[in-house]
């Protein structure tokens, strides 16, 4: 089976220091990958390079067989990789409906029209309120986003980064400041709408290795740059040495 998303030999210095030295990774269709590692071991420099915020030093990122290297997420988005959106952040004064729909209205190529009614469109508006049905949120429409609970925030802004029609989707820590009892929950909600929403393969960068352990379908452990191990999770877990070279502690069953 071909690669959707992959690394080949990727090394990512800033200096002297290398963030990534000689990555290979592969993610397929049907595919829940999660990246875990201690800090400092280069996730984020990982999920950066694999969305096109950072070009690598050498080696190459591949997309569908083609080469994103520093693509840019805008032009990725475009393509079908997706990185969840964080637009809460950026628009906090935003309702829900509206924040679906300004990540829509960039889907559709209709930037120019952001700040305008952003709602206003009517097909826009029936898919925004379709995607915050998916997620749970549809009784929160008119809700302003900044006043949403932690879990109802994470959702949206997955449902933001859905509202792309990605391919390939990449959540870094998607249920991080969740409380544990809503973190199950929240990822089978994410998962069921990803299949509902015909996305091909999940990334995940998780440091919750209850989580990892009961979702994912491979496992890239990153430690000082480089890759650890990449396994399924039956053999990750069955490795203690690993687990604590990796999570810096033995897993409690």
């Amino acid at each position: 089976m071909s690669a959707l998303l992959e690394t080949r030999n990727v090394t990512k210095a800033f200096g002297e220091f290398r963030a990534l030295e000689g990555v290979d990774i592969a993610v397929s269709s049907g595919e829940l990958v999660c990246v875990i590692g201690p800090n400092g071991a280069g996730k984020t420099t990982l999920v950066n390079l694999l969305t096109g915020l950072l070009q690598p030093t050498s080696g190459d990122v591949l997309f569908m067989g083609k080469s994103i290297a520093g693509m840019g997420p805008v032009k990725l988005a475009d393509a079908g990789l997706a990185r969840s959106f964080q637009l809460i952040a950026i628009f906090p004064r935003l309702t829900v409906q509206e924040t679906i729909a300004a990540a829509l209205v960039s889907r559709q190529r209709k930037r120019w029209r952001l700040f305008s009614r952003l709602t206003a469109d009517e097909e826009i508006a029936v898919r925004a309120r379709e995607l915050a049905q998916i997620f749970g949120l549809d009784h929160r429409l008119e809700t302003v986003s900044a006043t949403l609970s932690q879990g109802e925030k994470k959702l949206l802004d997955v449902a933001s980064a859905f509202a792309l029609d990605p391919h390939v989707i990449l959540l870094d820590e998607p249920t991080s400041g969740v409380s544990t009892a809503d973190k199950r929950a929240i990822m089978d909600i994410l998962i069921a709408a990803g299949r509902k929403a015909g996305v091909e393969a999940i990334v995940l960068v998780e440091h919750d290795m209850d989580l990892v352990a009961a979702y994912s379908t491979r496992i890239v452990a990153l430690a000082a740059g480089k890759v650890l191990a990449d396994l399924p999770p039956d053999r990750f877990f069955a490795d203690a040495a690993l687990i604590e070279a990796v999570v810096g502690k033995r897993r409690r069953h």
